[in-house]
């Protein structure tokens, strides 16, 4: 059954997208809140590679303009571990209207919703009360197991990796306040990928309650040129092991650098490593040059001039 979804027309007369949106920025948007994956509570799954295949973007595109809607604009939040995108006024400009069918559609939905902080960040522009306090129901849900989540990790100390960049803000997402994202039931819903690179993060000594390190680092399952991400993200998280530098900059600036050599793949980068490629060296020019003044072509110099024998 085909799904329909209609933007309201004072959509063009609001400030934000009247005066600090771009036409790119414009198109976008319209993309976030009409495209098929889009849901009655205004929380969905996406990934940033459906994104850019539905909008003939690259990847790089379509993650900076999800940047610019969260930092900027403040329009959205994205969690990348589960997916999920949140449209921060889809409530105040789509449900407006409650009755029983409307509020089955919103609680089936919003029981399938993985990170719930998404669901606080919808409900604050919920208008109607009813509404709102469904969703405010959901919140309230896992209260206890985030303090519990909270209380386990104590235990353990907190190492080095502290270098973070902080423009990178994933939607102040409720995994960015369980330090104990490894005891995250949730997490056996993720993918395979993400749990192993969670658990060798944690293993390692890399920092056991640095979530923005952690999804950091995830992005890259989705956002690099790697063909095997996974693998690739693993290499370099064991090199950073190696040279006891166990840091979320350093293990980017290695993976940042094999993307900056084409290096895609686990053989390209064993094959690089075994054989570097050599350093440029400055070249030197050949041609010589006479010193003194340089003399024409047609002059006719005569040595012997002026002298006499």
């Amino acid at each position: 059954m085909a799904k329909y979804r209609m933007v309201r027309v004072d959509f063009w007369k609001n400030p934000i997208a009247l005066e600090e949106m771009t036409p790119e920025d414009k198109y976008f948007y319209l993309y976030l809140l009409t495209n098929s994956n889009t849901t009655q509570i205004g929380i969905y799954r996406m990934t940033k590679k459906q994104m850019a295949f539905d909008l003939g973007y690259s990847i790089e595109t379509v993650q900076s303009l999800m940047e610019r809607f969260t930092l900027h604009h403040k329009l959205i939040r994205y969690n990348p571990i589960t997916r999920e995108l949140a449209i921060k006024n889809w409530g105040k400009d789509n449900l407006q209207k409650g009755g029983k069918p409307v509020m089955d559609c919103i609680k089936t939905e919003l029981k399938d919703v993985e990170d719930t902080s998404l669901i606080s960040y919808v409900a604050e522009a919920i208008t109607k009360e009813e509404i709102r306090s469904l969703y405010e129901s959901f919140c309230k849900q896992d209260g206890e197991k985030e303090i519990s989540d909270q209380a386990d990790d104590d235990t353990y100390p907190e190492t080095e990796c502290e270098e973070l960049d902080d423009s990178f803000v994933p939607g102040d997402t409720v995994l960015g306040q369980q330090p104990g994202i490894e005891n995250n039931p949730e997490i056996e819903d993720q993918t395979q990928d993400v749990k192993e690179i969670v658990e060798f993060w944690d293993n390692n000594g890399f920092g056991l309650s640095n979530i923005n390190a952690k999804l950091q680092l995830l992005s890259w399952l989705e956002d690099s040129s790697f063909l095997q991400p996974k693998a690739v993200i693993l290499k370099a998280m064991a090199i950073a092991c190696a040279n006891n530098k166990r840091k979320l900059n350093y293990i980017v600036g290695i993976l940042k650098n094999w993307e900056n050599e084409s290096l895609l793949t686990i053989e390209e980068i064993d094959s690089y490593h075994e054989n570097p490629r050599p350093v440029p060296k400055n070249k030197h020019s050949t041609e010589s040059f006479p010193a003194g003044r340089a003399i024409p072509d047609e002059v006719n110099l005569d040595l012997s001039a002026g002298e006499d024998w």
